[in-house]
Formats: structure tokens, C-alpha cells, sequence
């Protein structure tokens, strides 16, 4: 049986990026980069005023105070997108708005709150220094250095930054396409007709999810019934995909057949068996170098390896250097008892309480109750050896899903 971390090891090898494509920049969202991307231009482009206000040469208004304003000729405007503005003159203002390119000359810019406006003179209140609420030409990006790098995702910030340098089109690694496979007599499509004995295939519906929340491409194939014909040939058509998961027949049972079935294919069983809980029953296996998982039948198994164990390597396979969730330290609102030997991932709600993020488990930690992974968004890792955790006791948790909430603003009581 392996340990989680040499489970890891194991599969993270087999999942590589899938080449590469140009595809244009809204197409890129949530996408990892294949190249690096250098600036095409300096940013700002021009010399601009970060307020609205005068741009002004600042010895003119070095001494300026309320108690002796700079009077200064107003000569023309400048605003963003307008004609581009004339000399400035000493002894005379620009009007001048935010975004605007400042006038060859000019070397300040006086914010309008510190003026007053006297027909076509303004009298300056204030001292300005050379550079003031001016945003000079490169000093957020020079041309030709470097935007972004290979392995960076693609989020709005990064859209924002392209879009600014006019760049439509980035270099980003390909989505790989994965196969989902169940198995089982008692599976039924979403919406159909159960008889008695059967149940609705939840599995495939929440594993397709997580699948595209990674951004890789699902392929749910129909169930295979509890047949090994019928089993290797939905196995047949899903290694056509990059990737291959099944769900369920992974384990002991009279009807467990994945691993005949992998052993008539040709699909080389690498392991069997992950010392976690919920999940036991994992197989790694492969075709022809083409990964093939067989994750547990139980739908809490299956969501808990497929977060732990297969989403790190999909995220690998998309292009992420940094594939695998960094947990953070957390404190247990009431004790747990468990049974030791395997690394537990409990689900969890997690809530910040002063300087502390605690986690309340949620009382259902079996393998299928899928009531326990609704409105979860931690999973608590509990460490193999101990039977007995305390409350307060400190933990790591993987922030999970959509991660803290709360119905009042942070920035309530907050000046």
C-alpha cells in the first residue's frame, strides 16, 4: 500500500504538458503560458498626469502658499485622447486632466483641490516639486522586458496587462483531454427512470466539474455494466483521450473487474492502494505511457483522491510549475477520535475568528454521504499516527472551493 506522498511521486512522472497552441487572448482565461511574453512597448506610453489639475513648470510654483498663491497664465488644455498639447511656457499653466499627456515643458502637475481659478489665470496654493502627480513614459513597463513567464496563468490581471500592450494572441499549453469512465449495473443517466436497485451515476456529474474547474477538457463516457466485455470496451474507447479515470471496480468485490479488465487491454498496474482515507482502493496504471486512474466508487472517495491525488498532476499536465495546494495552519473548534493508520481528509468549514482560522469537521466523514461535501471549504489533513486530536488543537487544511465568506464586510468598523 502506498503512502500519499509516494503515490504522488509516482503519478506526477507520468502527466506532462500536451504541446503547445496560439490562441487569442480572451481564449487564454484561465490558461497556463507556454512561452514567456516581453513588452512591445513602454507603459505609459507618454508622459501623463495622474490627477486633474495644471501641469506647470514647479520652479514657477516652488514657494506657492495659501497665504501667497503662483499666479499663472492658463495656456490651452490637455485631455486624454485630445490634440496634443503646445510648449508650456514659463510663468503659465496647462489645464490638464487625468490620463492626459503633459506639455513638452512641463514637469508637475498642480492637483485642482490646491487652486483657485481666476478667469485665464490660476493661482496656485500650494508648493509643487519636479515629478509630482506626473506618471512619466515606462515607469510601469519598459519595452521589451518581461511581461509574464512560461507557466504563468492567465487571469484577469494578466488579460489586463496583454490587452494594455496590445497583444491579441499568447502562446499557452494545450488542454488534455480526460476520459471518465464508471462502472456498474445500478448507474443511470441524470434524468432517467430509477428502478428499484438503481441510482443516478452523481459521480460523473461532480467528477466533470472538478474537470473543468482545473480547465482540462471532460469526455464523460456512458456506464459500463458490470460485464468485463463491456468494460473493456468503454475502456477501449476512453484511451483515446489524453487521460484515462474510471470510477468504481477498483476494489475486492465479485464485481470489481477494472483490474482484469486493465490486465486484458494491456494497461500496466503501476499501484494499488493509498494508505488515505476516504480512497483506499486508488489504481494508477498506464497505456502505452498514458496515464489510467481507477478511482473508488464511493463519491466521497472519489472526490477526495481525485483533489489529493489527481488534480495536482492535471494541474502539471496544463502547464502549473506549482501544481500542488500549500495548506495553512488552522485551529480544530471541538476534538476528533478516528482510527489511526491512514491520513484522513476531512471535510470541513472553515471560519476566521480574531487571528485564527478554525475549522468545524462536519459530522458526516463517511465515504458516501455526499451531504458532507455541500458548503464545505476546507479538507483538514489529519495525520496518519493520531487517534485522538483535542479541540483547539492546531491542523493544516487545504482552503477548498469557494474559501472564506461571510455575511458582513471585512472593512466594517475599518476608518
Amino acid at each position: 500500500m502506498q503512502s500519499v506522498a509516494d503515490a504522488l511521486a509516482s503519478m506526477m512522472g507520468a502527466f506532462q504538458p500536451r504541446g503547445e497552441e496560439e490562441v487569442a487572448l480572451p481564449e487564454a482565461a484561465g490558461r497556463y503560458l507556454s512561452r514567456d511574453v516581453t513588452a512591445s512597448m513602454d507603459s505609459p506610453p507618454f508622459d501623463n498626469s495622474a490627477m486633474d489639475g495644471y501641469a506647470v513648470f514647479a520652479e514657477d510654483v516652488v514657494a506657492a502658499s495659501t497665504s501667497d498663491p503662483a499666479r499663472l497664465r492658463v495656456h490651452g488644455e490637455s485631455r486624454a485622447g485630445g490634440e496634443a498639447p503646445s510648449l508650456l511656457e514659463r510663468g503659465t499653466a496647462c489645464r490638464i486632466f487625468t490620463g492626459a499627456p503633459m506639455p513638452p515643458g512641463a514637469d508637475a502637475v498642480v492637483i485642482q483641490e490646491d487652486t483657485r481659478r481666476q478667469r485665464d489665470e490660476v493661482e496656485v496654493l500650494e508648493a509643487s516639486h519636479v515629478g509630482r502627480h506626473v506618471r512619466t513614459r515606462g515607469s510601469d513597463v519598459r519595452a521589451g522586458s518581461t511581461l509574464l513567464r512560461t507557466g504563468d496563468r492567465v487571469r484577469a490581471g494578466e488579460i489586463g496587462l496583454l490587452a494594455s500592450q496590445n497583444i491579441d494572441r499568447v502562446h499557452v499549453f494545450g488542454r488534455p483531454t480526460v476520459a471518465l469512465l464508471s462502472t456498474g449495473d445500478e448507474l443511470r443517466p441524470l434524468g432517467a427512470d430509477l428502478p428499484p436497485g438503481t441510482i443516478v451515476n452523481s459521480n460523473l456529474y461532480a467528477l466533470t466539474q472538478m474537470l473543468r474547474d482545473l480547465g482540462v477538457v471532460p469526455i464523460a463516457l456512458p456506464a459500463a455494466p458490470d460485464r468485463l466485455p463491456d468494460i473493456e470496451g468503454a475502456l477501449r474507447q476512453a484511451l483515446e483521450a489524453d487521460v484515462v479515470i474510471s470510477m468504481g471496480g477498483v476494489s475486492v468485490g465479485e464485481y470489481d473487474l477494472v483490474h482484469e479488465a486493465f490486465a486484458n487491454l494491456g494497461i500496466e498496474l503501476g499501484f494499488w492502494k493509498v494508505r488515505i482515507k476516504p480512497g483506499k482502493p486508488l489504481a494508477f496504471a498506464s497505456y502505452e505511457g498514458k496515464p489510467v486512474i481507477g478511482l473508488p466508487g464511493n463519491p466521497i472517495s472519489a472526490m477526495v483522491t481525485f483533489e489529493v491525488l489527481v488534480a495536482p498532476c492535471l494541474r502539471k499536465m496544463l502547464g502549473d510549475p506549482e501544481p500542488h495546494p500549500q495548506p495553512v495552519a488552522a485551529r480544530l473548534r471541538e476534538g476528533y477520535r478516528r482510527r489511526p493508520g491512514r491520513v484522513e481528509i476531512a471535510r470541513a468549514l472553515a471560519t476566521r475568528e480574531g487571528d485564527d482560522l478554525v475549522v468545524t469537521l462536519n459530522t458526516r466523514q463517511g465515504s458516501g454521504s455526499l451531504t458532507s461535501f455541500v458548503g464545505v471549504n476546507a479538507l483538514v489533513i489529519l495525520p496518519a499516527d493520531r487517534a485522538e486530536l483535542a479541540a483547539g488543537e492546531r491542523v493544516d487544511a487545504i482552503l477548498w472551493g469557494g474559501g472564506l465568506r461571510g455575511p458582513r464586510s471585512f472593512f466594517d468598523g475599518l476608518d
